[in-house]
C-alpha cells in the first residue's frame, strides 16, 4: 500500500485490513513521513512492515514495496480504498493454477454501491473498453495489443513474475501505471484472473492531483503517461495528432467542470498548459528494460494472529444512529467485522461507508433502493428489509446466512 498525504486514510484503511479473513498475510506500507507517523501510533505498528518514500512516483513507491514483500503474491490496494473482509481471500484463490500470474477485482465507488470499475480490457492506445462481467471467476489471456485490465487499488501478482519483470515501469509516474503492467504481462504470456468476489471500495479523496470532487488540480502526469505509454505500447502512432485528440478530450472535460463552477476559465488554460507540458516530457521517456527487482531482505511477518474473527450484523432505526453507532464501535473494537443497517421511514437511496472505528455502515430508507438498478420504492418490514441487505453483501461481507436470505435469531441484534 502507497499513500502520500494521507495519514488519517491510510490508518483506516490498515483498519480495514486487519478485518481480512484470509491468513497468513503481511502488510508493507510505504509512506511518506505523515503516513508512517499515523501508522507508528496505530495499533498495527508492530505488525507492518514500514517503508519510508517521499517521492511523488507510485511507480517507483510500489517497486520499493514488492522489494520489501516476502508473500509470494503481491497484492495491491490505495491508501483511500477499504477491501470487504473476504477480498484477500478471493483475490488469491486463482493463484492455485500455476498458468495465472494477475488477479483483479471490482471496485465500488463513494457511494459504496454503484461501481466504479468492473471488468474491461486495456488497448495499446491507452483506452479501456468494458468486458461482460463474469458470474464468477473468469481465467484471461491477452491478445496482440490489448489485455484484461487490473486497478492498481484492487489486483495481485505474482511476485516472481513481478519482479522479474522489473515491477512497475517510474516512467508512469501517476496514471496508466497498471495498465503498462497488465500489457506487458500479458504479452509474456501471463493469465489474469477476474474475481468478482473480490470487492474493494474506493473513495477518490483529494490529493495534489485532484479535488475531492474530482476537479482536476494538475494533468501534468496525466499528459506524460499517456506519451510514454503510446511510445512503448503504440510506437507507430503520430505523437502530434494523438496531443491534439487527448488535448481537445481533456479540454472538454474541463469545460464541463467550469460550466458546473468548478473551475474559472484561468483554471482551464492553466491545466491545458500543464498537460502540454507534461506530453512533451513523456514524449522523451523512451522506453528501456527494466531491471529485476531485488528479492525480500527480511523474513515473512504476518499482519494478524489466529483466526478471523465472525462477523456480526446491527441494525436499527436511523434515528437512534448515534446509539447504534456507539454499539457498533464497541464491538468491532477486537477486530470484529460488524454490518450496521440503518433504515428510515423514508425513499432515500442507501449508501454504505467504513467506518474508521471498523464498522460497515450501511444507511438509508427502509423502502428505497440500495443497487441502483432496482425500483425506485418498495414497501417493506423492518425484519425483512433486513435480511434483504444482509444477503446482498453476504458473499463478500463473510456472512453465514441460514438459506442464503433470511438471518438467523442469534444474527439479528436489531430494535
Amino acid at each position: 500500500m502507497v499513500s502520500r498525504g494521507r495519514p488519517d486514510a491510510l490508518v483506516r484503511c490498515l483498519r480495514g485490513l486487519s478485518q481480512l479473513t484470509y491468513r497468513p498475510f503481511e502488510v508493507v506500507v510505504v509512506a511518506d513521513p505523515a503516513g508512517m507517523q499515523a501508522v507508528s501510533a496505530a495499533p498495527w505498528a508492530a505488525r507492518a512492515r514500514l517503508v519510508p518514500f517521499d517521492i511523488p512516483n507510485i511507480s517507483a513507491a510500489r517497486n520499493a514495496g514488492i522489494e520489501a514483500a516476502a508473500g509470494e503474491i503481491v497484492a495491491f490496494i490505495d491508501d483511500d480504498a477499504v477491501p470487504e473482509p473476504t477480498w484477500l481471500t478471493a483475490l488469491a484463490a486463482p493463484f492455485a493454477e500455476p498458468a495465472v500470474t494477475v488477479a483483479g477485482g471490482p471496485v465500488r465507488g463513494r457511494n459504496g454501491i454503484s461501481w466504479q470499475w468492473r471488468a474491461r480490457d486495456i488497448l495499446a492506445t491507452g483506452e479501456s473498453v468494458p468486458r461482460t462481467e463474469p458470474g464468477g471467476v473468469e481465467i484471461l489471456a491477452g491478445s496482440a495489443g490489448r489485455a484484461p485490465k487490473t486497478e492498481g487499488t484492487n489486483m495481485a501478482v505474482r511476485r516472481q513474475t513481478l519482479a522479474a519483470a522489473g515491477g512497475f515501469d517510474p516512467a508512469f509516474r501517476f496514471y496508466l501505471d497498471e495498465a503498462d503492467l497488465n500489457l506487458r504481462l500479458a504479452a509474456a504470456g501471463g493469465l489474469t484472473a477476474w474475481v468478482p468476489a473480490a470487492e474493494v471500495h474506493h473513495g477518490y479523496l483529494a490529493s495534489d492531483r485532484r479535488g475531492a470532487d474530482r476537479t482536476p488540480r494538475d494533468l501534468t502526469q496525466i499528459g506524460a503517461s499517456l506519451a510514454a505509454f503510446l511510445l512503448r505500447h503504440a510506437p507507430r502512432t503520430d505523437l502530434a495528432a494523438a496531443h491534439a485528440s487527448e488535448r481537445l478530450a481533456q479540454r472538454r472535460r474541463l469545460l464541463g467542470h467550469m460550466v458546473a463552477g468548478r473551475l474559472e476559465p484561468r483554471d482551464v488554460a492553466r491545466l491545458l498548459a500543464g498537460f502540454d507540458a507534461g506530453w512533451a516530457d513523456g514524449a522523451t521517456r523512451t522506453p528501456v528494460p527494466r531491471p529485476a527487482l531485488a528479492g525480500a531482505a527480511g523474513p515473512f511477518r504476518p499482519f494478524l494472529d489466529g483466526p478471523p474473527r465472525p462477523p456480526r450484523i446491527m441494525a436499527g432505526r436511523s434515528v437512534r444512529a448515534r446509539a447504534h453507532l456507539s454499539r457498533a464501535r464497541a464491538v468491532a473494537a477486537d477486530g470484529t467485522p460488524v454490518s450496521l443497517f440503518l433504515f428510515s421511514p423514508t425513499l432515500r437511496y442507501h449508501t454504505v461507508r467504513f467506518d474508521p472505528a471498523g464498522v460497515w455502515i450501511q444507511q438509508g430508507g427502509l423502502f428505497g433502493r440500495a443497487e441502483r438498478s432496482e425500483q425506485v420504492w418498495k414497501m417493506w418490514r423492518f425484519g425483512s428489509r433486513l435480511s434483504k441487505e444482509a444477503a446482498r453483501v453476504a458473499r463478500v461481507r463473510g456472512l453465514a446466512l441460514s438459506d442464503g436470505s433470511e438471518m438467523t435469531e442469534r444474527q439479528k441484534e436489531s430494535d
